[in-house]
């Protein structure tokens, strides 16, 4: 009925492949244009072999066949691949190889970058001198030496490795001092188009705007009667003030957040295992926007906050940012296991601070974008010595000396029943053990049967992730004992449990750390492939900026490498052109639904061009500026003309910019799926608004399948249900349904934004779903126990608390009459005992059928556009 979760997540990355390699037919080149003929004879080693190893050869030769077509040999040529031969012996225009170069056939190839006009026309003449081919097939020695690469001055001028123009620079002219930058900036762009912004949205509309933005909830009718009677200038400013203080800031733009974190709290795959304290991650991140940690330090933090920050508790649950990734617990190739991990932790680090899809370079340097292939692996040798701690302590000073002392009590008391009890089932251990161990891979056997001080670093990591499974619990192993040794484990097992005071019950968190101050070797992996190394690397940063090793050292509190502290510095460093980029554009697509860059997660050539740089760049210098805050940054867009202005569509700057990138008007665009549920929730008055804890998991609709790895345990608790949607459980095989119909973000990879989509099970779910019912049913209580309202005064009240403002005249005339036809309706129902939904509570005196058509009527209000639509 929801899909199945395993078959999407297989399907999305199988789709990210295929992108990767692809996406170039939406930019087609320029149309080819007449060649120069080459003179005299062509040379295949001399001429063409080269070109072939320098230009093709990375996608069509070796290991790499792009469309099953090898150009190694000429019989592979003359073979072809899914399109046919590449070579047609002296037929240029016949031969699939010269129609792809000279761009008669789209895309044109190579990937990235056409060749010139003389290098297309000696594979022309050599193809009319009849293809002849050297037998020595053609190899990657013919092309340049590792690390030869030449970047293009286009490259290199590409505009977002420049750096960030200072805030002075950054503005058109010298506007007035009064003026916000911004305006003046997006003025200044309208302008030279001939367009004209809108006039400012009306006091209630933008109320309602600002405090979806920063709380995710809506105002409430005092708070919207409290602005419209603020005539004072500073009225709007010291509404963004108090929603910037609000806790529920931090829940709203945290979730934006955990996004791009791709924040879950199971492991994902088939079976799914809950990472039981993953949760506090997710404290932390809420926190950290509360506080308004500056960005710096935040980035700092989750890349390296146990070796920059060992004192810090925060810091150490910040890396759990590093813990995300999808884990398959039961692959039994460690070295698979674990390039997976770092692959995912490469992505999602370059996806989220750098804003560029370094993925694309792992099987060979990206076709677009000036990032090596040597790159990717640089970059992922910061993280080749992590490893998960999962026992982390959160805590600090007595009370973690007190934890640890009474740790090792109960394990010195304990000590001789524990060894007694595992004794009685060692034989089962052991022998499931090495039935087990013929499944892993012929490496993790040998890493594990290592002794580990003989271990090298790279077996360490393999064994810390293999052990877990082949090792098991002595009271499972004890249910195959029979008679005496049964009864003797048993009373084993009652005198251990007579210790059960004395054992430590400590909170733990999930995190990440170096495994110590010795690391693997780095390599670059032929197709990424983790059996197929090349020549080693070292870590370091995107070539076109920093060429170089980065220089780190061992910090001195910790036993690490130090690698991930110098990755952090170079991220945070506020003269990277790339980092204050990526967040600005984040925090302007949080208030506009889209990025001044719309491809917030690219910011490459494949990506979109910002829709106005001189703002984009404004806005990264003032977050640098004003001490990375960026809860100063939220204030200075949201108190611009340019987020104040109306959402209505004037005919003439739409017809000069109908996808309104100037920002001649605010974008009207629909509230994500955690804000529909958490305003639906709040407008009932059923919003629990405890904040922090392990996720929680409310009832599921009927039909939706919890058996096996599904399983869904709802809590008992019913106000635990009721509770911020970021709250709610996030299991990677089975999305709440509800997020899942308004276009949750996916938890698998890094998630720059969402996209909103209308589809029939939006509106099946707010018409069918229980809960939506019982807030619908809430709503009206909340509004019908006000007691001495009229008719017209309960039409109006229903329409303050959901849409913050008083019906139109023609609205309460259709409304009254809409409750009139439907009581009659719910009359007959109630007449033939069919069942109706009433209010929780219904005051005396009021009719039930009336009661009735209240809740149908404050259902339609909560599933109306202008309640799921910021305007």
């Amino acid at each position: 009925m929801f899909g199945i979760p395993e078959a999407k997540r297989k399907f999305r990355l199988r789709y990210r492949t295929l992108f990767c390699r692809v996406r170039f037919a939406a930019a087609l080149l320029p149309p080819f244009m007449a060649l120069a003929q080459p003179a005299g004879k062509v040379s295949f080693q001399k001429d063409v072999a080269p070109l072939l190893a320098e230009k093709c050869w990375g996608c069509h030769g070796g290991s790499m066949k792009m469309n099953d077509l090898a150009l190694d040999t000429r019989e592979d040529a003359l073979r072809g691949g899914k399109r046919g031969p590449a070579l047609m012996p002296g037929k240029p225009e016949e031969s699939l190889l010269y129609r792809k170069i000279a761009g008669l056939d789209q895309p044109q190839m190579p990937f990235g970058g056409r060749l010139s006009d003389d290098e297309i026309a000696v594979f022309r003449a050599w193809i009319e001198q009849g293809a002849p081919w050297d037998a020595k097939p053609v190899t990657t020695t013919a092309g340049p030496a590792p690390g030869a690469y030449e970047f293009t001055a286009a490259q290199r001028a590409y505009w977002f490795f420049q750096p960030i123009p200072k805030i002075v620079a950054a503005r058109p002219g010298a506007p007035p001092a009064s003026t916000n930058p911004i305006d003046a900036i997006v003025n200044a762009a309208q302008a030279a188009k001939g367009i004209r912004a809108n006039a400012p949205a009306d006091k209630v509309t933008l109320l309602r705007r600002a405090t979806l933005d920063l709380t995710g909830l809506p105002p409430t009718p005092e708070e919207v009667q409290a602005f419209l009677t603020d005539n004072a200038p500073d009225a709007f400013a010291k509404v963004v003030d108090r929603l910037l203080a609000s806790p529920q800031y931090g829940e709203r733009w945290g979730r934006q957040w955990l996004d791009v974190a791709r924040y879950a709290d199971t492991n994902g795959f088939k079976a799914d295992e809950a990472r039981p304290n993953i949760w506090r991650y997710r404290d932390y991140v809420v926190k950290a926007f509360n506080e308004d940690k500056p960005y710096d330090r935040f980035i700092r933090e989750q890349i390296a906050g146990d070796e920059m920050y060992p004192e810090s508790i925060e810091a150490h649950i910040a890396t759990g940012f590093l813990r995300h990734y999808t884990d398959e617990t039961n692959q039994p190739s460690m070295e698979l296991r674990r390039e997976e991990l770092l692959q995912n932790i490469t992505d999602t680090v370059s996806t989220a601070f750098m804003g560029l899809t370094y993925g694309c370079a792992k099987c060979h340097n990206h076709k677009f974008d000036p990032i090596l292939q040597k790159d990717y692996y640089r970059l992922q040798a910061f993280f080749e010595n992590v490893q998960a701690k999962d026992d982390y302590i959160p805590l600090s000073g007595a009370a973690l000396e007190a934890e640890r002392k009474r740790a090792a009590d109960y394990e010195e008391k304990t000590r001789d029943i524990r060894a007694a009890m595992h004794a009685l089932v060692a034989q089962f251990a052991a022998a499931d053990a090495k039935e087990y161990m013929n499944r892993f891979s012929e490496g993790t056997r040998e890493a594990i049967l290592t002794p580990p001080e003989q271990r090298t670093p790279y077996q360490s990591l393999l064994a810390v992730k293999g052990m877990p499974q082949i090792t098991y619990q002595d009271e499972k192993l004890a249910a195959r004992l029979k008679g005496d040794e049964k009864k003797q484990f048993d009373e084993l097992a009652a005198q251990l449990k007579q210790f059960d005071s004395l054992k430590p019950d400590s909170p733990h968190a999930q995190t990440m750390i170096d495994q110590g101050v010795d690391s693997p070797k780095s390599y670059v992996l032929a197709a990424g492939s983790w059996n197929a190394p090349r020549e080693e690397v070292h870590p370091g940063f995107l070539s076109i900026l920093d060429p170089g090793d980065a220089k780190y050292s061992q910090p001195e509190a910790v036993a690490s490498t130090g690698r991930r502290t110098a990755l952090a510095n170079w991220l945070a460093d506020p003269n990277n052109p790339l980092t204050p980029r990526v967040m600005a554009n984040r925090v302007w697509q949080g208030h506009f639904g889209t990025g001044v860059v719309a491809t917030s997660g690219d910011f490459g050539i494949m990506g979109e061009r910002p829709a106005n740089q001189a703002l984009l760049d404004y806005l990264a210098a003032s977050l640098v500026e004003n001490g990375w805050s960026i809860k100063k940054l939220h204030r200075l867009i949201m108190l611009s003309n340019t987020y104040r202005e109306s959402s209505l569509s004037e005919p003439a700057a739409a017809a000069i910019d109908p996808d309104n990138k100037l920002m001649w008007r605010y974008p009207r665009h629909r509230a994500e799926a955690e804000v529909v549920r958490d305003a639906m929730l709040f407008t009932a008055g059923r919003l629990n608004l405890d904040m922090g804890g392990p996720g929680v998991r409310p009832e599921l609709p009927e039909g939706v399948d919890t058996s096996g790895y599904s399983t869904w345990s709802v809590n008992k608790d019913e106000a635990d249900t009721r509770r911020r949607s970021i709250y709610v459980y996030v299991k990677r095989v089975l999305t709440y349904p509800m997020f899942e119909a308004f276009d949750a973000a996916t938890s698998e990879e890094s998630c720059p934004r969402r996209f909103s989509t209308v589809v029939p099970s939006q509106a099946l779910t707010l018409m069918n779903d229980k809960y939506v019912l019982e807030w619908s049913r809430s709503f009206a209580s909340r509004v019908l126990t006000d007691t001495g309202l009229t008719r017209e005064q309960q039409i109006n009240r229903a329409y303050r608390i959901a849409f913050g403002r008083a019906p139109e005249p023609d609205e309460i005339t259709a409304v009254s009459d809409f409750l009139t036809r439907q009581a009659a309706l719910v009359s007959g129902r109630m007449a033939r005992n069919e069942p109706v939904l009433l209010p929780d509570r219904i005051p005396a005196g009021t009719e039930q059928s009336f009661a009735a058509a209240f809740v149908d009527f404050c259902h339609a209000l909560m599933s109306s556009n202008e309640f799921l639509y910021i305007n």
